[in-house]
């Protein structure tokens, strides 16, 4: 018998597993808080005996380094990949025995990267899992664009034949069970559903539905944006990335938040938007703690400044500390819990800002301007007619493109509105940060372009 734990990682949209038998189990492509990792072991009284990746991830900070180390584990690697330390090197191929008649063979699957590989989990020669991290998703394939936009091309077309290859090789009722796809922006497309076989994605998965040249066309024409912060996890990864710390961070009171604040650092406030909207400390910037707090966070702070969090619980505070570990903001410069009138000093107020609907937005008057921080490929699908643009992860660099007037910023459902508004309002904009699904815009009456 065996059995594969899932670990979810919610905001990032990617998923580690645990797999093995009665004493000793596999890790596969693991987050940088190995204690989850650990706990999942203990909890089925194994052993980690072999830490493996399927790629040099370009989204996280893997913790499989240090996993292998504190476990005494194997440590394998694609031997494609180059590292700046000891590691096990995993060829095509290649076969370990993982206990009680499991055993976890190497397939060469390169597309998301040059060296990408998974691993089928076969109990008595006979496969029951592949670990397939970037290649084959659910409904999709790992992006090809994140090494190098001299190899994408080439890397699209070999993750089609990887695809390919893996439909060909296993049985049809051989579960998928990929790292990415969850919401991950690593994923091409954002698929539905969060389960799938071979023989599921034979009838669903385009890269198992059209031909290379059909294929590479339609994935290369709808690649989006890429997270900044990506440029930094690679070489993070290959360098070995350092035991993760997560004991509390320095406590913040007003005085030090107001300083931190004058001198330029980023103090993110991590409650949900309307609280935030309802009062916060003047310039701070609204990250919910509940939404994709590590991928945004990341992807527009400038890297390496200094990052203050306000949390409304301990609790609250610890969870965001984790999630923004996985993505290599390690420390935070400072922490305070609570609410706003602790985190502002005598006689000053908190600031606050209205939010609205669309059919709000529909109703006013006077010179108002609209923003959408929404991606460009989500804007071509339709959009506010008159509306000014400026997608989220650039506006931080390009307030003084908003058009002069009250902003009223929107999204697709208002997360990102209101990170918008944040950084707005902050810069001493007048804004309204608009808490409403992008498809009630049409029924509001206002003009919707495309869709």
């Amino acid at each position: 018998m065996f059995f594969i734990d899932t670990l979810e990682v919610k905001g990032l949209g990617n998923r580690s597993y645990v797999a093995g038998g009665q004493r000793t189990a596999v890790a596969v492509d693991p987050p940088r808080d190995i204690d989850r990792v650990i706990a999942a072991a203990a909890r089925r009284g194994v052993r980690i005996s072999q830490v493996v990746e399927t790629h040099l991830h370009n989204d996280y900070v893997t913790g499989g380094l240090e996993l292998a180390r504190v476990t005494g584990a194997a440590y394998l690697v694609p031997a494609g990949a180059r590292v700046s330390f000891e590691r096990v090197p995993v060829d095509d191929g290649d076969t370990v025995d993982i206990g009680s008649g499991l055993t976890l063979r190497a397939l060469a699957t390169p597309g998301h990267t040059p060296h990408h590989t998974s691993y089928v989990l076969e109990e008595a020669g006979a496969a029951v899992a592949v670990f397939t991290g970037g290649s084959l998703l659910i409904g999709a394939v790992g992006r090809p664009d994140l090494v190098e936009p001299r190899l994408t091309e080439r890397l699209a077309r070999e993750q089609h034949a990887s695809a390919r290859r893996l439909a060909a090789e296993l049985p049809d009722e051989t579960p998928v069970l990929p790292t990415h796809g969850f919401g991950s922006f690593c994923s091409s497309v954002q698929a539905e559903g969060d389960a799938a076989t071979i023989g599921k994605e034979k009838t669903a998965n385009q890269a198992l539905l059209q031909d290379a040249e059909t294929f590479v066309r339609h994935l290369l024409a709808g690649l989006d944006d890429v997270p900044a912060y990506y440029a930094h996890m690679a070489p993070v990864n290959a360098a070995g990335p350092p035991p993760v710390d997560l004991t509390p961070p320095a406590v913040a009171d007003a005085e030090d938040i107001a300083v931190r604040l004058a001198a330029g650092e980023w103090v993110v406030d991590l409650r949900n938007r309307v609280a935030f909207a309802a009062g916060h400390v003047a310039g701070s910037f609204n990250f919910e703690a509940d939404g994709k707090l590590a991928a945004y966070l990341a992807w527009l702070i400038p890297w390496g400044k200094p990052v203050t969090l306000l949390a409304e619980s301990p609790d609250q505070l610890a969870a965001a500390q984790r999630e923004l570990a996985r993505v290599g903001i390690d420390r935070p410069a400072a922490a305070a819990t609570g609410e706003p009138a602790s985190w502002t000093r005598a006689g000053e107020s908190p600031a606050s800002f209205p939010r609205a609907g669309f059919a709000e937005l529909a109703s006013a008057g006077g010179e108002i301007v609209v923003l959408d921080v929404r991606r460009d490929a989500e804007r071509a699908d339709g959009y506010v007619q008159g509306s000014a643009h400026i997608p989220i992860h650039t506006l931080h660099q390009r307030i003084d493109e908003v058009p002069a007037g009250q902003v009223w910023v929107h999204c697709a459902s208002g997360m990102r509105a209101a990170i918008g508004a944040s950084l707005l309002d902050a810069a001493g904009r007048d804004v309204v940060a608009v808490d409403d699904t992008f498809d009630a815009a049409a029924r509001a009456g206002l003009p919707v372009i495309g869709g």
